[in-house]
C-alpha cells in the first residue's frame, strides 16, 4: 500500500485526500492546528470548503506533521502560493529525503518570480528529479462529489511520474504524465488571470464572441511566456494549459471567474476578495507574471491590463476597450 501524506487543508488539498484514499493509498492530511485536525476528523468532512464530501475509511487527519508526512512515499504539497515558504518551512525536518514530492499548487511567488515546485526543492532541500506537479481542469467541489476529471502529472522522470501516476489513477480521476514540469506548472498558474479577466468579460456582458478570442488570446499570452521560461509549447494544448483554461473561464466555481465578475460589478479589490472567502491565486500570479513578462522581454497585454485594473489604473470596461484598441498584428507568434 502506498502511503501519501498531504500538506494543506484546502479545498483541493481536501479533494485529494479523497481521491487518494479512494484509490486505496493509506492517507494522510496535515492540518496547522489540533483544533482544525480535531474538527476534520471528528466531522470527516471539510463542512466549510466541501460540504457533503465525506472523508473515506482511509483518509486520517493529524496536525502532527511527522505522524502525517513521516515515512510517506509520496507528499502532495497544496497550500496557497502566498504561504508556501511558511509551509515548507514547517514541515521541512518530517520530510523524508526518499519521497516523492508532488506540488498541486496553482501559483508564482511575486517577489522571486520561482514557481512552486522551485520553492519545494530551495526549503526542503530535495532533489529536483523527485520534485513534480500536478495541474488540469480541477474544480474541487466537482471531484469530490464523484463526477469524473482529468489532470497531467509531470516529473523530469518519466519513471517517477508514472509512479505517481499508479498511486492516484482512478476511473473518476484518470491521470495523463509529462515530462514537462515548467509548462505543466506554468500553465496551471497563469491560466488563472485569464479567468479573472473572461470573469470580466461576463460581468459587463460583452458576449460570447469576444469571451471566446479573450481565451484564445490569453491561452496564445500564456504559452509565448512559458516558451521564454523553458517549457514546450505543445504543452500548453494540453489539460494543464487550454483544459485548465477552459475550466476555470467558463465555470461558476472558479475563484478566479467569480473575482472577476465581482470586480466587474464595481466592487473594489479588497472588498471582492473579502467575500469570495478564500484564496484567489490570480491575483498574486498577475503580479509575478508582469514582472516575469518585463525580465523574459515577453509581450502580455491580458496580464498588464489586469494588472492596472487591479491597481485601480484601470476599470474592467476600460480594459477591455484597451486590448480592443490595440494595433493589429499576426495571430501566432513564439
Amino acid at each position: 500500500m502506498v502511503r501519501i501524506g498531504i500538506v494543506g487543508t484546502t479545498g483541493w488539498a481536501t479533494t485529494l485526500g479523497i481521491i487518494s484514499a479512494r484509490a486505496g493509498n493509506e492517507t494522510l492530511l496535515w492540518a496547522r492546528t489540533v483544533e482544525e485536525a480535531d474538527k476534520l476528523q471528528t466531522r470527516r468532512e471539510n463542512s466549510r470548503l466541501l460540504p457533503g464530501a465525506r472523508f473515506p475509511e482511509g483518509l486520517t487527519v493529524s496536525a502532527e506533521p511527522t505522524l502525517a508526512l513521516g515515512d510517506c512515499n509520496i507528499v502532495i504539497i497544496c497550500v496557497p502560493s502566498v504561504t508556501m515558504r511558511q509551509n515548507l518551512q514547517a514541515v521541512r525536518s518530517s520530510v523524508s529525503s526518499d519521497a516523492v514530492l508532488l506540488c498541486a499548487t496553482k501559483g508564482v511567488e511575486v517577489a522571486s518570480g520561482k514557481r512552486m515546485s522551485e520553492l519545494i526543492v530551495e526549503e526542503l532541500g530535495i532533489g529536483p528529479q523527485n520534485v513534480g506537479v500536478l495541474s488540469g481542469p480541477n474544480l474541487a467541489p466537482e471531484i469530490a462529489s464523484g463526477q469524473p476529471a482529468s489532470a497531467t502529472v509531470a516529473f523530469g522522470q518519466d519513471a517517477t511520474a508514472q509512479e505517481v501516476q499508479e498511486a492516484l489513477n482512478t476511473q473518476l480521476f484518470r491521470l495523463y504524465t509529462s515530462s514537462d514540469v515548467t509548462g505543466v506548472e506554468l500553465g496551471g498558474a497563469l491560466k488563472n488571470i485569464v479567468a479573472i479577466g473572461a470573469g470580466f468579460i461576463d460581468g459587463v456582458g460583452l458576449g460570447a464572441n469576444v469571451k471566446a478570442a479573450f481565451v484564445t488570446r490569453g491561452l496564445h499570452e500564456i504559452t509565448r511566456l512559458g516558451v521564454s521560461m523553458g517549457a514546450r509549447p505543445e504543452t500548453f494544448a494540453g489539460l494543464s494549459g487550454m483544459g485548465d483554461l477552459i475550466a476555470s473561464c467558463y465555470s461558476a466555481l472558479s475563484r478566479n471567474y467569480r473575482l472577476g465578475q465581482a470586480l466587474a460589478a464595481g466592487k473594489s479589490l479588497p472588498t471582492a476578495l473579502a467575500e469570495l472567502g478564500r484564496t484567489a491565486e490570480g491575483v498574486p500570479t498577475t503580479q509575478a507574471a508582469v514582472r516575469l513578462a518585463e525580465k523574459c522581454g515577453v509581450e502580455m497585454p491580458i496580464t498588464l491590463a489586469t494588472n492596472d485594473v487591479f491597481e485601480g489604473r484601470l476599470k474592467p470596461e476600460e480594459a477591455a476597450s484597451v486590448l480592443l484598441a490595440r494595433k493589429p498584428q499576426p495571430e501566432v507568434r513564439y
